[in-house]
């Protein structure tokens, strides 16, 4: 049996009236949608530091903190069929964080060079996201994510 990949996805709200989530599309490749910061952990990695440096390698964000992790989800790729964990945290983003910006992808991975449309959108959100990324947001808070505050 193949282990899976572990991974890391992050769900990072900043507080307003209206809670929002942190999103990101890639600047010429509308085809691979909406996404909120997420990929591999590093041999050795805590989860805790790879959700949180992948949030900055994707956005340039660094000043998020990480409350807990909300889920784990063992779920195929859903190109390559390969298996992968992945854990899902709830971060929080300051009040005051810029309501969008694009970043350009630093390091060595797969996504350096890239270059990210970053936003906030309001919960609940209108739009599922990319490989079904929204599936666990229920989870973090009941009260906005069904709509009733």
């Amino acid at each position: 049996m193949t282990r899976p990949r572990i991974r890391v996805a992050a769900h990072v709200i900043r507080d307003r009236p209206v809670p929002e989530v942190l999103v990101f599309d890639h600047v010429g490749m509308a085809e691979a949608g909406t996404q909120v910061p997420a990929g591999g952990v590093g041999p050795g990695e805590e989860l805790r530091d790879a959700v949180v440096r992948e949030v900055a390698e994707e956005t340039g964000l660094l000043t998020v903190a990480v409350v807990r992790r909300v889920a784990v989800e063992d779920k195929p790729h859903a190109d390559t069929g390969q298996p992968r964990r992945t854990s899902f945290f709830f971060l929080r983003a300051p009040a005051d964080t810029a309501d969008e910006w694009t970043h350009r992808v630093h390091g060595e991975g797969d996504d350096a060079g890239l270059t990210f449309a970053c936003r906030f959108l309001p919960l609940p959100l209108k739009q599922p996201l990319a490989d079904e990324q929204d599936a666990w947001l229920g989870h973090i808070d009941p009260l906005w994510a069904t709509g009733s505050s």
